[in-house]
C-alpha cells in the first residue's frame, strides 16, 4: 500500500517533539494506573484505623437488612479485617510501584523499534493486572458479592469506586496492548 503524499514543510501530525505520540500516550495511561492506586494506599495509611473500621463493618455484615442471612459466614474478628487490608495495601502499592515503573519504562522505550517497545508493558501489564485483582478481585467479588457490602451506603460507595477503578485500569491495559504503537 503507498503511503499518501506528504509535502515536505508539513510534520507528522501523530508524532510529538519528533516521537509517535500514541507511545507517549500509554507511558502516561500506565503511570496514571499506578499513581491512582499509589494514591489510594496512601489515604488508606493515612486513615488506617478509619480504613480498618470499614472492612470490619463490611466483613461483619453489620447493617444488612435486605438480604440478613448470608450463604457463608461473617467475620467479626478484628484481626481478619487488618489482614484484608494488608492485602488491600499490598495490591494497591504493587499496581501502584509497577504502574510508575511501566509508565516509565514505556516513556524510555518511546523511540525503539516494536517488539522492544511491546517488551517495555511488562511492567504496566503487572501494575492493571494487581489493580484488577485489588479492585474486582477484592473489593467486587468478595467485598461485594460474598460479604453483600452493596447492602449499607458505606458498602455501596466502595462498591461502585471499586468497579469504577477495575473499569479504569482493565480499558487502560486493553487501550495499551492492543492498539497499534505507531
Amino acid at each position: 500500500m503507498r503511503e499518501a503524499y506528504r509535502p515536505p514543510n508539513l510534520p507528522d501530525r501523530n508524532l510529538v517533539w519528533g516521537e509517535p505520540m500514541i507511545r507517549i500516550v500509554k507511558a502516561a495511561l500506565v503511570a496514571s494506573v499506578g499513581l491512582h492506586a499509589l494514591f489510594y494506599a496512601l489515604q488508606n495509611l493515612a486513615n488506617l484505623s478509619q480504613a480498618h473500621g470499614a472492612l470490619l463493618y463490611v466483613m461483619s455484615l453489620a447493617d444488612h437488612e435486605v438480604y440478613p442471612v448470608t450463604a457463608f459466614f461473617a467475620l467479626d474478628n478484628p484481626a481478619m479485617a487488618w489482614i484484608a487490608l494488608g492485602i488491600v495495601l499490598i495490591g494497591e502499592f504493587g499496581a501502584g510501584f509497577f504502574g510508575l515503573k511501566g509508565g516509565w519504562d514505556l516513556l524510555r522505550a518511546r523511540k525503539a523499534e516494536g517488539a522492544e517497545f511491546h517488551a517495555a508493558k511488562k511492567a504496566g501489564i503487572i501494575a492493571a493486572g494487581l489493580a484488577l485483582l485489588t479492585w474486582f478481585g477484592l473489593f467486587m467479588t468478595f467485598g461485594a458479592a460474598f460479604f453483600q457490602m452493596w447492602q449499607t451506603p458505606m458498602g455501596t460507595g466502595s462498591m461502585e469506586g471499586a468497579f469504577m477503578y477495575s473499569v479504569a485500569s482493565a480499558a487502560t491495559i486493553l487501550f495499551v496492548c492492543l492498539t497499534a504503537d505507531d
